[in-house]
């Protein structure tokens, strides 16, 4: 029995010593894979490889794709692993158009630049040039473009400061259809309401308004408009009581004015 016991354990010496050179194999294969990809990563951090190779922006109207990658500096042989987030955030954020920006990894060379632009809401008119307001109320004197006022009215006799700033926070306020639908603004003082308006419709009609709380005062001018004949000439007030004051009304009392003096 014990010489039994014997022979079992001397033929399995054999199998216990392959198994552990078997054990000992994976775990220089392990070690040797460890020390490879740590070399590879050492190699591809300090090698081009890393650099950021593409930028694409998203969400850009009137700062170009050339423009903002340029501010970024993202091109300029940095690693896609360690830009300066904030930094690069705060020199496109620091342009007068852009209100916010987003910065995201696309793997393996790419970052998108996710950007809020600030709304054109106006346009001011120098010489031959249109000159856009911001809904901060900064006007924009240089543009990378030739600038048309296709999207938003053009503003008259608004002095810098306060009264441009107000005027922007009115229009920021309307409904696009309804802010697409006023070509022209005009500041006109008078002596019972400093900051009288007479704003000039795409469709043909001209509003007399003021600019405190503009944007509620106008609100009801579509249906106003839609209700009144086709053709029809005159001015709509829009200050408490909106009402239609018809050019054509002005014009027969004239008429029986001077009739009466002759």
């Amino acid at each position: 029995m014990d010489e039994k016991k014997v022979v079992d354990i001397e033929g399995r010496i054999p199998t216990i010593k392959d198994r552990r050179r078997q054990r000992a194999n994976r775990r220089l294969i392990i070690y040797v894979s460890i020390f490879f990809v740590l070399m590879m990563a050492v190699i591809y951090f300090q090698s081009p490889f890393s650099h950021v190779k593409n930028v694409t922006v998203a969400g850009n109207s009137h700062v170009s794709d050339a423009h903002i990658t340029e501010m970024s500096g993202l091109l300029e042989e940095v690693s896609i692993w360690r830009y300066d987030r904030e930094q690069i955030l705060s020199v496109i954020e620091s342009h007068p158009e852009i209100g916010s920006a987003n910065l995201s990894r696309r793997l393996p060379s790419t970052v998108r630049i996710d950007v809020n632009e600030l709304g054109r809401v106006a346009y001011i008119r120098q010489d031959d040039s249109f000159l856009p307001m911001l809904e901060t109320g900064v006007v924009l004197t240089e543009t990378a473009e030739e600038v048309r006022p296709y999207d938003a009215p053009v503003i008259y006799n608004f002095t810098e400061g306060d009264q441009l700033r107000e005027m922007a926070s009115e229009l920021q306020d309307l409904p696009e259809s309804l802010h697409r639908r006023i070509a022209e603004i005009h500041l006109e003082p008078a002596e019972n309401d400093p900051v009288k308006l007479i704003v000039f419709m795409t469709d043909g009609f001209e509003v007399h308004s003021t600019m405190r709380n503009f944007s509620d005062r106008i609100l009801p001018y579509p249906s106003i408009a839609d209700q009144l004949e086709a053709g029809a000439e005159g001015i709509i007030h829009m200050r408490m009581s909106p009402y239609f004051e018809s050019f054509q009304s002005e014009d027969i009392e004239e008429e029986e004015e001077s009739e009466s003096e002759g």
